[in-house]
């Protein structure tokens, strides 16, 4: 009996944790170059006294999907998106350089340019500062060139260039903030060969249709989960008339 019961009670909990991740990528279909987790149900023998008959189910990640979303031209001279393989340096919340895929680029109150999560964007020397301009453009190198304030239209200023990294997807990890890093705190170098396409943004990756259908067959099993357990507490009061008849 406790091996139903532990069966059930561990199946409902990690059916109910994948529910989360993939409710979570749902979350994100829209945000701007979001990269989906990837996760899976496995089973897992229970270790103790005697043989190994004791199974539970457990959810783990297996990684992120790293193919790339859907390119929608914008026209909006702030928007970047990466051609093909690489990644825009951002400064993640705790200070150190992070690396992400989106960019709906805006300058902030500030003067600092950063994308639509509120994350500075990195240049040659850390974050870029935008100084009063009446035009900004950014290049497929990710320079970036401003007409200053009150000078004439064509007098445009390289003033910084966005950093574009390409580290082997392999070596990356995601973290809480959907940004990812390389183990250890290491920071990418530049690559030139990176592009961007200005006035484009790349969408999410998540496959709407995929994951509402994962959430009605991650519900399913949930439920099925909890009748195992209702049947399990039935079949136990059922035995303990049977013990109370024969005593």
């Amino acid at each position: 009996m406790d091996r139903f019961v532990y069966l059930a009670m561990t199946g409902a909990k990690h059916s109910m944790q994948a529910q989360q991740h993939n409710s979570h990528n749902l979350a994100n279909a829209n945000t701007p170059g979001f990269r989906a987790d990837l996760d899976q149900l496995i089973s897992q023998p229970v270790s103790g006294p005697g043989y190994d008959s004791r199974v539970y189910a457990s959810e783990t990640s297996v990684g992120w999907d790293f193919n790339p979303g859907t390119m929608m031209r914008t026209g909006n001279d702030m928007d970047v998106a990466v051609k093909g393989e690489g990644w825009i340096a951002v400064q993640a919340p705790d200070g150190n350089e992070a690396y992400s895929r989106r960019g709906d680029l805006r300058v902030s109150s500030l003067g600092v340019l950063e994308n639509g999560a509120g994350q500075p964007v990195m240049g040659n020397a850390g974050p870029i500062a935008i100084p009063p301009a009446d035009k900004l453009e950014i290049g497929e190198d990710g320079t970036i060139s401003i007409v200053p304030m009150g000078q004439p239209a064509d007098n445009l200023v390289v003033l910084d260039r966005i950093k574009l990294v390409n580290p082997p997807v392999q070596e990356l990890e995601k973290g809480q903030d959907g940004l990812f890093r390389l183990p250890g705190g290491e920071i990418a170098p530049a690559d030139a060969v990176v592009q961007i396409v200005p006035g484009a943004l790349e969408g999410s990756n998540v496959n709407t249709v995929d994951a509402l259908v994962n959430m009605i067959d991650l519900s399913r099993q949930f439920e099925t989960y909890v009748k195992m357990l209702s049947k399990a507490e039935e079949n136990d009061a059922a035995s303990s008339r049977l013990l109370r008849m024969q005593g």
